[in-house]
């Protein structure tokens, strides 16, 4: 039976190999007619490849005013990719859309000429970009046109556009050819929309209220900020090696609180060098606020009342489906206690537990962890995550042992716990903030311990920066920051990460 399996295996592997080797065959031999009309284009006396159009209206616009066009008999000219052609005898019918919308498009001999006509059924192919110059008409089934006199080829492509209900539906080659995927899946590009109108208007929700938009280095000395493996790269004119930031520019907006701003934010690109999945990038966008004179509970307030605002502005609605959950932003935000959340749902007391009883409780509960660096401080990291995924939300994490966060003040009450809140969505973290640390004794001490079990193989432990230790002795007022990345955006888009980015870091083909 194994060999059989095997050996039908090796015949479909076949099968798929000469079928891709057909494909690429019959776009080779595309390609070839189409470089020799553009070559007759050329040779006609004509550019395929302008520089310029003379376009008058975008069709949008022209739909819009279409019967005052029309009444006024004006010649327009619009512009766009050609889509659609039906060919009638004496007539062609097509389609062109610009970025705006699409119109039909009718073609006739007697009106633009013979040789034209004719030219144009030569040299014309669907995906190429041509300007229509005519006047607007309505067909006998109502349908809104422009009438062709002139045309002028703008782009003339190579490449067929896959076919509309057949082409790109491996969910991989749609990533690869995202441009090709935003072309045919209007969904697509009305989430590219939805992304820009998420972070404008976060944007607008901080100036507000008072907000300054800062921009900090990305490539930086030392990492900080939060626990991450980095990428490394090499300045060649100061020799030596940086690190792509992985956070927003924490460590230099809380010096901006030294320097005496009090409100401020950055939207930026952060890298980390790890895992990929449904909720983790590499490369990806993260917004961060520091905010002087306020504590975790100011901040608590100002961040519920953000994530409202955004979601309605940008999805029109506080209601979502994230995966299973039902998600519902307007009902009344719980607070999850770290220490009480673990206990219930893994029996574990993380403030007491020996680091042999929480490996134990890990194996247990059948949580797979990365061993190499492995301590106490990841064990308590991976109840925790295992604990996150039963809880709806939303909600703030609360009262979060200062074990796992080296840069959050600790709490007056219980000094093993810090002031820290995390955003709570659907099984998952989608927003983290702290009363941040300004006490340069206690942050030099954090530092060593992480630095101490970044030696012993952590590589997701914070470096020791002494810069930043030295900016905190100068004294920086008690400060509240947060920060949230493009999971966020993804969640209520209720997709993976990878999907909800415009172009996702791809593996090259081979």
């Amino acid at each position: 039976m194994e060999a059989l399996i095997s050996k039908i295996h090796i015949e479909f592997q076949r099968f798929i190999a000469i079928i891709k080797e057909k494909t690429m065959s019959s776009l080779d031999e595309i390609k070839k007619i189409r470089i020799e009309k553009v070559k007759k284009v050329e040779r006609a006396g004509f550019n395929p490849y302008p520089a310029t159009t003379k376009r008058t209206h975008r069709i949008a616009d022209a739909l819009i005013d279409f019967e005052k066009i029309q009444k006024s008999k004006q010649a327009i000219i619009l512009a766009g990719r050609v889509r659609n052609i039906r060919g009638h005898g004496g007539a062609v019918f097509f389609d062109i859309e610009d970025g705006s919308g699409k119109i039909q498009v009718l073609f006739k001999k007697d009106k633009v000429g013979e040789r034209s006509f004719v030219f144009f059924q030569e040299v014309v192919d669907i995906g190429d970009f041509a300007e229509i110059q005519g006047a607007l008409c309505t067909t006998k089934t109502g349908e809104k046109t422009i009438e062709a006199t002139n045309y002028n080829i703008l782009t003339k492509t190579l490449l067929p556009l896959p076919e509309k209900w057949h082409g790109l539906q491996d969910v991989e080659e749609k990533l690869r050819k995202r441009y090709l995927d935003i072309l045919f899946n209007p969904e697509v590009k009305e989430m590219i929309k939805k992304r820009a109108v998420f972070w404008n208007t976060m944007r607008e929700f901080l100036i507000k209220k008072g907000f300054l938009e800062v921009e900090t280095p990305v490539l930086e000395v030392t990492t900080g900020g939060a626990d991450a493996r980095p990428f490394v790269t090499h300045h060649n004119t100061l020799d030596i090696d940086v690190y792509l930031r992985i956070s927003g520019g924490e460590l230099w907006q809380k010096k901006l609180m030294v320097a005496g701003l009090e409100k401020t934010f950055e939207i930026g690109r952060i890298f980390r060098n790890e895992g990929m999945d449904a909720e983790h990038l590499q490369d990806y966008t993260q917004m961060e606020f520091y905010w002087a004179y306020a504590d975790q509970t100011e901040g608590m307030e100002l961040v519920e009342e953000m994530y409202k605002y955004v979601a309605r502005e940008t999805f029109n609605t506080l209601r979502f489906k994230i995966g299973d959950f039902e998600v519902d932003l307007g009902q009344k935000w719980e607070k999850y206690d770290y220490h009480d959340t673990v206990a219930k749902y893994t029996g574990v007391n993380i403030l007491e537990a020996s680091l042999h009883e929480m490996e134990t409780a890990l194996k247990k509960l059948g949580i797979d962890y990365d061993k190499k660096g492995f301590n106490k401080t990841r064990a308590i990291d991976n109840l925790w995550k295992y604990c996150r995924k039963q809880l709806a939300g939303p909600g703030f994490l609360i009262n979060v042992p200062v074990a796992v966060s080296p840069l959050a003040k600790r709490s007056e009450k219980n000094p093993e716990l810090c002031l820290r809140f995390q955003v709570i969505l659907a099984g998952s973290e989608v927003g983290n903030g702290y009363s941040e640390l300004n006490n340069p004794l206690d942050q030099a001490e954090r530092f060593a311990q992480q630095q101490k079990l970044r030696d012993k193989g952590d590589e997701e432990a914070q470096m020791y920066d002494k810069d930043f230790v030295e900016a905190l002795e100068y004294g920086m007022p008690p400060t509240c920051g947060f920060g949230l990345s493009e999971r966020l955006f993804s969640f209520l888009m209720n997709k993976p990460a990878r999907e909800c980015q415009i172009f996702p870091l791809m593996k090259p083909k081979q």
